[in-house]
């Protein structure tokens, strides 16, 4: 099986800042009262930094099935952060209409 864990911090990082930005624009226009948007991208933050730690010692690991394990942790927690993101944008999009 290929290893996916560079593909996984890539990723993760990119929407790692992609959160934070959410984070910034609500609390800048002092939005973030009225929404559950923050909530949601304030989870995705925490599960994307989580999960680039995680891909990162994945690829650093010596041990085969501690890179896998480490690999496994990474792949869940992004594809939670990548659901509250998908929330937080289903938000915006309801918002908006």
């Amino acid at each position: 099986m290929e290893k996916k864990s560079s593909h996984i911090l890539n990723a993760s990082s990119n929407l790692l800042g992609f959160s934070l930005v959410i984070i910034t624009s609500l609390k800048i226009s002092k939005i973030s009262q009225s929404t559950y948007l923050d909530e949601f991208a304030s989870v995705a933050s925490v599960c994307f930094a989580i999960s680039c730690f995680f891909s990162f010692l994945s690829i650093r690991s010596a041990d085969k099935k501690r890179g896998n394990k480490f690999e496994d942790i990474a792949d869940y927690l992004f594809l939670i952060a990548l659901f509250c993101i998908v929330l937080a944008v289903v938000i915006v999009t309801v918002k908006i209409i």
